[in-house]
């Protein structure tokens, strides 16, 4: 009896959590007729237990009771409709295509930045919400709020920046804008400068190895910049920005449609510093003395089926720094103060046709298109390095599915050309570098827990021969609260080695090419863990990842075997990366967030035969970001915290004693704050930057001597300047809805 009991209890347990079968059909309208839509998606609201529609468009699914008795009913490029399930009745669905979304009123604060769940890559979104934490003034600044990408200055004399993912230099990170290849080769050393952050949508950041849509190139990671688009958002935006140093930026963004199809938006920048500081007194400008104008003008036509979209961008940026004496213009000799000075001109042109088939759901064919002229002519105290570039980018795409949505699939064609032409002092310095691809790439979701991608690519590189490019990532959700990511794949990458270290131009030290320079390769493994934990109603969001990189082979750039000499050479041993990150979100209270992280880099690498520490790379880095917002969106108060920690520095034990290095940095806290309020049609922002007010001491060895042979700008480990104030304010004008 007893075990007659305990069957009972069983299948009463059993019944409690299937209450009933729901059946039905799917249809998509095709010029007023219902057709079945194969491998439509049918999930109950706010559970994982879904199925897919067959070839007949049917469906039946086990619902759950302990969910709401409700079915989500989805399809790419489809509206979702959601249906309540009542006993012993079937579902006729019609879906009809997404071109207009309804409106929707946010009620709860959205996240600035944030990883999907549904994303099988670990992109981490950053919006505009985001980057207005902050005054953001180009894309080096970003990535304040951000644990996963760091950013420094390369010297300290020219301006630029440079950031650095998993450890890695920021070279080996590739950049996108609007997912097509930009600011590679001579844009290297400023590209972070070239982006205004009031043009910027949104920014996707993805750690190790990416789609091979985009080519072979991500080796550490990818940066993809949404600018602002031409058919939504404000009709008017103006941003204007100064600080103390007397910097001052105006931003001004409109957009209008012509008509139903067509649109077009303006984006306009123009920003300059022309302050001459020096506030620690070594005879040297701590910022360069900068001019820039950006203008960019693009079109968009919408079809029902047909897309079409161009536009051009234009830069013009002018920099001058070195000694607080240097006059624009005069005879660069010994005899006269040391000066830099970086002008820069660049083009570029884009268009992207794509068609939607009519009677193919989610299928579509893109061929994207951009070319690039960029030419700069800069001169390092005696050192002159003028330089050409001419790049086109070419990829055809094919997108469909394979029985049904869950077995999607891309392919294509792509093409790459790269024309450089360099001069540096009496050395010239061309290449032609032409590289026809294939690719293809498969993706797998069971609609339920589990999403792959696998994808692979050949490339012909005229100069390197044949490039094979294997990629993997996958998406397993455990249940409803916590995910898993793995990835794993190969890169590539040829070095523009004069371009990408520009600032050791900016030093008595010359380059000496010691071999043939082979392309840059390397496997990138990658493992991440995500929960959702539910406390006080709300959701404490923890994410926890590691990622190995290892090189097969390396450009090394060797600074530390010779006192004037920069050595430059092949990988000859072993060059790894290892970067473990662990981060913590989590409203404490309503509007309030709390954002804290840790990561830990450790980095080595094969110089002179010697397998070290890497120089320059933060062994550790700890981030709090703090973000409130009143009711009804009045004020806004940012702080964020930044730990950084020692990093090994390059050797210098052949300089005389006063100009010798510790063997390593210091650690150090930087923090930033912000405060903002907000009216109907107006933000007014003031803050402040490096509020603990740490700087470098003396960050240019010799700066006494500057044309002498112990002349150094390069190693710069930390701020360059001190606490720096700024305000500004944000104008928009809506568009009508």
């Amino acid at each position: 009896m007893k075990k007659y009991i305990f069957i009972a209890c069983i299948l009463l347990q059993v019944g409690s959590l299937v209450a009933q079968s729901v059946t039905g059909s799917v249809f998509e309208s095709i010029d007023g007729e219902n057709q079945a839509l194969v491998g439509a998606n049918i999930v109950q609201l706010n559970s994982v237990n879904g199925t897919t529609s067959d070839l007949s468009g049917q469906f039946k699914l086990d619902l759950l009771q302990d969910k709401p008795q409700f079915v989500v009913v989805s399809f790419v490029s489809y509206k979702s409709d959601t249906l309540e399930v009542l006993d012993n009745n079937s579902l006729k669905i019609v879906l009809s295509v997404s071109n207009d979304l309804d409106e929707h009123q946010v009620v709860a604060r959205q996240r600035g930045s944030f990883v999907s769940r549904q994303e099988t890559l670990g992109i981490i979104s950053i919006n505009e919400g985001e980057l207005q934490k902050a005054a953001c003034c180009n894309l080096s600044e970003s990535f304040e709020n951000s644990a996963s990408v760091d950013v420094s200055y390369s010297d300290a004399v020219t301006g630029a920046k440079q950031i650095k993912m998993l450890g890695l230099a920021g070279i080996y990170t590739q950049f996108l804008t609007e997912n097509i290849p930009n600011y590679r080769g001579l844009s290297t050393a400023y590209g972070l400068g070239y982006v205004p952050g009031s043009w910027m949508e949104s920014i996707q950041v993805s750690k190790g190895t990416s789609s091979v849509i985009n080519g072979y190139e991500a080796m550490a990671g990818q940066i993809n910049i949404e600018f602002k688009k031409s058919e939504e958002g404000d009709k008017l935006f103006v941003n204007a920005y100064t600080n103390q140093d007397g910097k001052v930026e105006l931003n001004v963004n409109t957009r209008f449609s012509l008509n139903k199809k067509w649109s077009t938006a303006i984006l306009a920048h123009a920003e300059h510093l022309g302050n001459k500081i020096d506030m620690n007194d070594d005879s040297f400008l701590d910022m360069p003395l900068v001019s820039q104008v950006n203008f960019f003008n693009r079109w968009k036509y919408k079809g029902d089926n047909f897309r079409f979209q161009f536009g051009i961008k234009y830069l013009a940026e002018e920099r001058q720094g070195g000694q607080i004496n240097f006059l624009k213009g005069s005879e660069r000799t010994s005899s006269n103060p040391y000066g830099i000075g970086v002008k820069t001109n660049r083009l570029e042109g884009f268009a992207k046709i794509g068609y939607i088939f009519k009677h193919r759901a989610a299928s579509s064919w893109g061929f994207q298109n951009q070319v690039v002229m960029h030419e700069q002519n800069s001169f390092f105290g005696l050192n002159d390095y003028n330089a050409k570039q001419f790049s086109y980018y070419g990829n055809l795409m094919l997108q469909s599915w394979i029985g049904d949505s869950r077995n999607q699939f891309t392919t294509g064609l792509s093409y790459t050309l790269d024309n450089f032409d360099e001069d540096l002092n009496d050395s010239t310095f061309t290449r032609i570098e032409s590289v026809p691809g294939v690719f293809a790439q498969y993706t797998y979701s069971n609609k339920s827990n589990l999403n792959v991608i696998a994808g692979v690519r050949l490339d012909y590189h005229n100069l390197y021969g044949l490039l094979f490019t294997p990629r993997l990532h996958a998406k397993y959700n455990i249940d409803e609260h916590n995910i898993i990511r793995a990835s794993g794949g190969k890169g590539y990458r040829s070095a523009s080695v004069i371009a990408e270290n520009t600032s050791l131009l900016a030093s008595s030290k010359r380059f000496m090419f010691l071999e043939d320079l082979n392309m840059e390769s390397s496997w990138n493994l990658g493992l991440s863990y995500t929960s959702y934990i539910e406390i006080g109603g709300r959701e404490l969001v923890l994410t926890a990842d590691y990622f190995h990189t290892q090189f097969q082979n390396q450009i090394i750039i060797d600074r530390e075997q010779d006192l004037q000499t920069i050595y430059v050479y092949n990988l000859a041993g072993i060059s790894r990366s290892n970067s473990f990150q662990i981060e913590a979100f989590y409203e404490l209270f309503k509007n309030f967030e709390v954002n804290l992280a840790f990561r830990y880099n450790d980095v080595m690498t094969t110089i002179t035969d010697k397998f070290v520490e890497k120089p320059m790379v933060n062994k550790y880095k700890g981030l709090i970001s703090l973000s409130y917002q009143t009711p009804y969106k009045k004020w806004q108060f940012d702080l964020n915290t930044q730990f950084n920690g020692d990093q090994r520095l390059p050797y210098t034990g052949f300089y005389p004693e006063e100009y010798q290095l510790e063997e390593r940095s210091p650690a150090y806290v930087i923090m930033n704050a912000q405060i903002t309020r907000y009216f109907k049609k107006w933000d007014v922002y003031i803050g402040g930057e490096n509020l603990t007010n740490y700087r470098q001491e003396n960050p240019i060895i010799a700066s006494d001597d500057p044309f002498g042979e112990y002349f150094d700008s390069s190693v710069v480990w930390g701020p360059i300047s001190g606490i720096k104030i700024f305000a500004g304010f944000r104008f928009k004008i809506e568009a009508k809805k």
